[in-house]
């Protein structure tokens, strides 16, 4: 990915969403660009109009901390907005003045320590993985298994979360708020993209969905990231039927780039009782040969 291209589409797109009236400044009728002129983020930020452009159009190479800094202040920018300037910016300048590196694990040469592995499959009431910035899933216990087994069904979708998001038909019965799951999808990879410049399966991936869907390159073309730890989602399983979840997203201290993400129902709850019914289902699925659990999927 053309790092250039990147960081002039961010900022330009992240400029284009902040209104005079929200950056503080007086509304003309007369304005021909959406959001705010490059002449006001500069003031904002308190750097010459030329200083900007520059970095408008994508060196971001040898810029300072507290210029970045000022740059997101006039730009509003969150958390996860800000950190994937700080990533463009490092990848920009090769070094680790921005942000501490992170190790970055291939998928292709990481297995789940024995111990994680345990602990997945100890986690009994909720769904529980592992998955990289990519949306590969790395590790999962039983129930996640059980949970996106659409997931596992399909041939040649490499257990990949946002190819299944978006290749898959089987998504749009799964997700019922599908839009919002593709938005937050095309986000977490984005912001991937942002750390991992030069990850080949990334690269890959992209292409393969910008090549064969519409609403993933849409997405993409937005620019959005954001942070993923926790909240609450809709889904719908062939098997037991509606469930609302609450997850939460952990990062690995031992794997940095991998997060723990583990789902739970409230106690008490119709979803909580569909988890349960969920295992005891899953529990079935164990006991018939792969042959008959296909030709009755």
């Amino acid at each position: 990915m053309d790092n250039r291209e990147e960081v002039r589409e961010f900022l330009t797109s992240r400029r284009a969403k902040i209104t005079p009236e929200q950056a503080g400044l007086p509304s003309s009728s007369r304005r021909r660009v959406p959001g705010l002129r490059r002449s006001e983020v500069a003031a904002l930020a308190d750097v010459s109009v030329e200083y900007y452009a520059k970095l408008e159009r994508g060196n971001l190479a040898g810029v300072s901390p507290a210029v970045l800094e000022s740059v997101a202040r006039a730009l509003q920018l969150d958390d996860a907005e800000r950190a994937h300037l700080l990533n463009l910016a490092q990848a920009a300048d090769g070094t680790d003045v921005l942000t501490r590196p992170r190790r970055r694990t291939a998928t292709r040469q990481w297995t789940p320590h024995r111990s994680l592995q345990w602990t997945l499959d100890a986690i009994t009431a909720g769904p529980a993985f592992v998955r990289n910035g990519r949306m590969d899933i790395l590790a999962a216990n039983q129930l996640f298994r059980a949970f996106y087994t659409d997931v596992y069904a399909t041939p040649g979708n490499q257990q990949n979360l946002a190819r299944f998001t978006f290749l898959d038909p089987a998504s749009r019965r799964f997700y019922p708020d599908w839009d919002a799951f593709a938005d937050i999808t095309v986000a977490i990879v984005r912001a991937e993209a942002g750390r991992a410049p030069h990850d080949k399966d990334l690269h890959d991936l992209v292409g393969e969905l910008c090549t064969r869907s519409d609403a993933f390159r849409t997405r993409w073309g937005a620019h959005n990231v954001r942070h993923h730890g926790t909240g609450n989602k809709h889904f719908h399983h062939h098997a037991v039927g509606d469930l609302t979840l609450a997850f939460e997203g952990l990062e690995m201290a031992a794997a940095p780039g991998l997060t723990l993400t583990i789902y739970t129902a409230e106690p008490g709850s119709p979803s909580e009782e569909g988890l349960r019914l969920l295992a005891a289902w899953a529990a079935t699925q164990e006991a018939v040969p792969d042959t008959e659990r296909a030709a009755t999927s």
